[in-house]
């Protein structure tokens, strides 16, 4: 997970949230990454890195991926880890954290560490 937040972070992703699904019954992973682009080419340079970085730092690629055609809304499907890397106006449209709001709501900032995941959120 660090190596997708820290992709995100370093390529100027905005208003990164981590959303914890784990105490959801419902919930198809366990956590959501939530972030939004400028443009349609920041969504999809965001999403390459991201791949790139979890890749090289795992060597995992993601079990799905979606919406690289239009750059509205990028899926990366990790099984655990689903990243949703939208363009801002297509974030406002969809709100996907007020679907999941029974979720834990993690803001991201550049100092963040999944230690604070294993420390607070266990």
């Amino acid at each position: 997970m660090q190596a997708i937040l820290t992709s995100l972070g370093d390529n100027k992703a905005n208003d990164i949230v981590l959303m914890d699904l784990r105490g959801i019954d419902e919930a198809i992973t366990d956590f959501f990454v939530v972030c939004h682009g400028t443009s349609t080419t920041h969504v999809g340079s965001l999403s390459q890195n991201v791949r790139a970085e979890v890749k090289k730092a795992h060597g995992a690629i993601p079990i799905g991926n979606s919406g690289h055609d239009t750059g509205q809304w990028i899926v990366l499907d990790y099984f655990d880890i689903v990243v949703h890397i939208f363009l801002e106006e297509t974030r406002s449209l969809y709100l996907l954290e007020e679907l999941w709001s029974d979720a834990t709501y993690i803001p991201i900032d550049k100092d963040f560490s999944v230690t604070a995941i294993e420390n607070n959120y266990e």
